[in-house]
This record gives structure tokens, sequence and C-alpha cells, in this order.
């Protein structure tokens, strides 16, 4: 052999570059242009794995392509956890049956993240009070779906975006294939019907922990997690707690341990209908709540800057009780300016998963 001669490069296997090339596409392609999507910076795993495989191939002194599902399942796996969950669905569970089997690994869904994507939507007057772009809802079904077909049911934690206006459809394609279900953060509940969340929770008999919206109409809803959820145990409320809500509570839910309120209009006489009937209530957090006292008519409702000694005494029971009040607090100047109702879109992007108790963070 000539001294200026090389060996040749092996080769990858027949239509891998074509593969490769796919599966960087998708994860660059639509999803990043779609109105309302986060904007992902493009990565290089996938890169990564094609160098795997190319320094397995360099291995064999007989200069032999191996096959795909030569590649260690351990490793894809490994690999597969950096992926967000575009990359996740753009593909690699079809590449072969190697892939396919790391793309379904069980710890890989434990916790399902849907909150890169969010509704494009505009408020409209009327019920459900939300119109959403159809375009962005196809995108978010087409994801949603292959996601609960990688993971076999082995969904145990599902979070969406507070933006993130799922329809009954969606929200019964996702109980039925989430069975086992124990954590569900969900903020936005515009187009989910009464009979829609009632059966998904009928559904759900493992779920402890829950993030959701203030509703007008609560007995509903807490007395099916009441009867159907035996193991219910956090409570995250998103939105102003009043009298009915704080009552709905101590009658269908008195063995609650975790409660958070954050952010929040909260009236005191709710908080008290909290400390008093919610007999197993062990962790508390009203932290930058609008406390609002509401005297006897006609005297008008007023804001509370620190609390009274009566709601000190009966927190005081409490494994954790907390609060903050502060005029010098940024959360508790941004829940005055908003009045009880936090805008969350006029802050830092991932604020709305920040609580206090760790749990009940996102």
């Amino acid at each position: 052999m000539r001294a200026d001669l090389k060996p040749a490069k092996p080769p990858l296997e027949k239509g891998s570059g074509r593969i490769f090339a796919a599966l960087s596409d998708a994860q660059v392609g639509d999803h990043s242009r779609e109105k309302g999507m986060k904007k992902e910076q493009p990565r290089n795993v996938l890169r990564l794995l094609e160098r795997f495989h190319q320094a397995r191939v360099m291995e064999d002194t007989c200069c032999v392509s191996r096959r795909w599902d030569d590649m260690d399942i351990d490793i894809l796996f490994k690999i597969f956890q950096n992926l967000n969950i575009f990359e996740l669905t753009s593909g690699v569970g079809h590449v072969c049956r190697t892939w396919r089997m790391a793309a379904c690994d069980p710890l890989l869904w434990k916790t399902l993240d849907m909150s890169l994507l969010k509704s494009n939507f505009i408020k409209i007057p009327l019920e459900p009070y939300v119109y959403v772009d159809g375009r962005s809802d196809k995108t978010f079904t087409r994801v949603l779906k292959i996601s609960l077909n990688l993971s076999r049911g082995n969904v145990s934690t599902l979070i969406f975006h507070y933006n993130m206006y799922v329809s009954d459809d969606q929200l019964a394609y996702t109980a039925d294939r989430c069975p086992r279900l124990k954590r569900l953060v969900m903020p936005a509940w515009n187009r989910i019907k009464k009979t829609g969340i009632c059966r998904a929770v009928r559904i759900w008999q493992d779920l402890e922990s829950l993030t959701m919206p203030s509703i007008s109409n609560p007995p509903y809803l807490v007395e099916e997690i009441s009867r159907s959820c035996k193991k219910f145990s956090e409570l995250k409320i998103m939105g102003p707690c009043d009298i009915l809500f704080a009552s709905t509570l101590a009658a269908f839910l008195p063995n609650l341990k975790v409660l958070s309120l954050r952010c929040s209009m909260l009236f005191k006489d709710a908080l008290i209908i909290i400390l008093e009937g919610l007999k197993g209530l062990e962790v508390l957090n009203i932290s930058h709540c609008l406390v609002v006292e509401v005297p006897p008519h006609p005297a008008p409702r007023r804001v509370l800057i620190e609390l009274d000694k009566s709601i000190l005494e009966r927190a005081s029971r409490l494994k954790t009780f907390l609060t903050c009040m502060s005029d010098s607090c940024i959360m508790c100047q941004r829940t005055r300016n908003d009045e009880g109702l936090i805008r969350w879109y006029k802050y830092e992007e991932d604020l709305w998963k920040v609580d206090e108790v760790s749990s009940l963070a996102v």
C-alpha cells in the first residue's frame, strides 16, 4: 500500500444518512416555528448518536458495517433522557427495533412534561372564553398521541403549560392512556366540561397531587376526588380561593395534607375555614397572597398587611405555615398589582412553575 493512501472510512449502514437527516430536520423543524411554542436551540444529541455508530463500525477490523439495532440499548436510553418532548416524538422510535425499545423505556416516561407546548389562542366573551387556533391544537394533539403511545401507560406525572387549553377529547385520550397517574399539573381548564374532568378523575384512582385553576363551582370536582382518589394528599390552586372553595375542601377533603394558594387572592374567612376544617393539613403555603377581609356591609373590603393573632394561633398546629406579605417582596408586589389574579405571561417564562413547597414545584 502506498504511504500517502489512507484506509477508507467505513461507511454508515445504507440509508443511515437519510435517517439522521430526517431526524435532524424534525428536531428543528415545524415545532420551532409554531406560534406559541417555545423556540429551542438545535441540539447535538443526534450527531452524538451518529458518531457513536461510526466508532462502533471502526472497531471492526474487517470494516464491516453494523446494523442500527446493534447499538447498546442502555447508551441509547441515556441519550434519549436528554431529549425534549419534541425530539422524542420526532421519529427516534421508528429507526429500528432497538431504538424503539429504548424510546419506550418506562423510566423515560415516568414524567411527561408537555410544558414546552402552549396554545395559540385569543380570548372571547362567551364560554369557554378562549378560542384556540386549529394548527396549534393539531400540533399538540400529534405530540400528545405520539408521547402516550411511546409511554405505554407508564406516565405517573403529567405537566401542562398554564396556557395549554386542553380539550375534553384530548383529556379523555390522556386519561385512558395514563391509568396510573399520580400527579397532574393542569392550570387551564376553560375547554374541559364537568363530565370530562370527572370521568378522568374516576380513571385516576392513584392520583395523589393536583395543580389546578380556581373554578366557580368546585363541589362536583372535589367530591369526585374524595370518592375516587383515596391516596389524594396535595393540592395547589392557581387563582382566588373564596369561602365556597374553602368550605368544599373542608367538607370533602378534610384529610388533605398539603395545600398551596400562593400568589392569589385569599379571603380571610376562607383562610379560617381552611385552618379549622382541614384537620389533617400539615403544610399550608399562602406566600405572596392578597389576604382580603370583608367586613359587614356597607364597609368596604380591606387588604391585610399582616396576619392577626387569631390566624396565627390557628396555624400554630401546622408543621409548616409559609407566608410572605412584605412590601419589599417582588412577588407580593406583583400579586397586589394584578389584584390577586396574577398574570403569569407578564413575567419570567417559567415563574409559574415555582412553589415554596418543593413537592408542588415543577
